[in-house]
């Protein structure tokens, strides 16, 4: 009987073990479920709760130094920025995320926050933030410096609000003069070493300013490696399909080993499965 007894209370033991060790396991992954949603929930950029699947829209003061590069040409000092970040949903800034730079063109005196909803449905559903830049004043000549002036200003906010950003992967997306701007700023931007840039999404483009702006900043081996996706309307009358070719052609001859041209049914506009199908591409070479 005593065997019989010692044999159940082994069991019972061992089973009140197993539920009290299994019980605790479940309660700690819980709980690292709550840290991390909480952490997520909590997240601040800018003294703003910055929340997954939604947009924040702010102003910021702009430092000194990109105040001073933004006046190049007579333009007016821009004391005030505005930033806009399209998070996408379950963001938390304790995590790598990609980041799509949205640039505009200057027709219409359009601005980059102006464009970027355009690309917020694709970027979201393949986990990217969107984010665009401006300044709350209008300049007197819309130029690549004042844009460039602008984006800087606002990446050293991000920086500074979420220090791992600095290694996040960064994309360059465009329409039209958006589009050559895009490689402009891109080429700028790799000079000083302060993005990964892992891509660019160039759409509606019939001229090639990424190669001039190479002549101007020479890049790295590493940056003719980054991939660049060129989106063309068939029906295009301002960026023909040849244009496009040609744009192909010419950043090929500069030394981009991967440059991929790609048709869609359209004309002088934004295909969003483009974007969607470009981001993706964009994450299989870089492997984030």
């Amino acid at each position: 009987m005593r065997g019989a007894s010692d044999s159940t209370s082994t069991d019972d033991v061992f089973f009140r073990f197993f539920i009290r060790t299994g019980a605790a396991l479940i309660l700690f992954q819980f709980a690292c479920g709550w840290l991390r949603t909480a952490a997520a929930a909590d997240a601040i950029f800018a003294g703003h709760k910055a929340i997954g699947g939604e947009t924040l829209d702010l102003t910021f003061p702009v430092p000194k130094y990109f105040q001073d590069y933004a006046v190049e040409g007579g333009n007016p000092r821009p004391e005030t920025g505005r930033v806009v970040l399209m998070l996408p949903p379950g963001f938390d800034p304790a995590r790598p995320w990609p980041i799509l730079v949205i640039t505009s063109t200057t027709d219409g005196r359009r601005t980059s926050p102006m464009d970027a909803p355009w690309y917020r449905a694709p970027a979201l559903a393949e986990g990217w933030i969107v984010f665009a830049s401006d300044a709350t004043i209008r300049p007197r000549e819309d130029s690549t410096v004042w844009r460039l002036a602008l984006l800087g200003a606002a990446l050293n906010l991000l920086h500074h609000e979420w220090p791992l950003s600095t290694k996040w992967p960064v994309a360059f997306a465009g329409l039209s003069g958006g589009a050559k701007r895009s490689g402009w700023i891109g080429a700028m931007l790799a000079s000083t070493h302060t993005v990964n840039i892992c891509g660019f999404f160039l759409t509606g483009i019939n001229d090639d300013r990424l190669s001039i702006a190479c002549k101007t900043y020479p890049p790295s081996a590493d940056f003719l490696k980054v991939p660049i996706w060129i989106s063309s309307g068939s029906n295009d009358p301002i960026a023909r399909p040849r244009d496009q070719e040609a744009v192909q052609a010419s950043l090929e001859h500069t030394g981009f080993q991967r440059v991929h041209l790609s048709h869609f049914l359209g004309g002088h506009e934004l295909d969003r499965s483009e974007v969607r199908r470009a981001l993706k591409w964009f994450r299989e070479l870089g492997k984030f």
